[in-house]
């Protein structure tokens, strides 16, 4: 891993203690760079190499940017651009380490039965809600829309 210095023997140490490129005991990579081997050995392919991570990333993550307003995955596509950028970027692997956990903590929250009645009872009220709107509505104009189609 390019750890911004020339000299040999110096590696980057995640903050839970694991160093870079080093398999963590419960099966998952450490953090580092994923660049074949051959590319580490030289700094300058290294650095072209982050380069161009950086690039299809940012083209990725910008793609996504334009899609959340847009028709569009538009999270997903982010998700995958921090994806493309982790496997070389150590900020970019702990950013998507706390994104997985928080994911998953939600993803159990939600699975609680208290919240999922909490969730039921909210969706059927506002269904409720919508359905006395569409009967008053149309109870009061009947079903002629609320603009006037024939003067175009």
């Amino acid at each position: 891993m390019n750890t911004g210095s020339d000299q040999s023997g110096e590696v980057a140490v995640a903050s839970d203690g694991t160093q870079a490129d080093e398999p963590k005991p419960d099966g998952e990579q450490g953090l580092g760079s994923r660049a074949p081997g051959f590319i580490k050995r030289s700094r300058a392919l290294h650095l072209s190499w982050q380069v161009g991570v950086f690039v299809v990333g940012l083209a990725i993550v910008g793609a996504g940017i334009v899609m959340l307003p847009l028709p569009g995955p538009g999270w997903v596509v982010i998700f995958a651009g921090m994806a493309v950028w982790a496997t070389e970027f150590v900020w970019a692997q702990l950013v998507l380490r706390w994104t997985k956990r928080k994911v998953t903590e939600a993803a159990q929250k939600a699975l609680d039965p208290k919240v999922r009645r909490r969730n039921i009872t909210l969706t059927v009220i506002g269904l409720v809600i919508v359905g006395v709107l569409v009967g008053v509505y149309l109870w009061k104009f009947g079903m002629v829309m609320p603009w006037k189609i024939k003067d175009q």
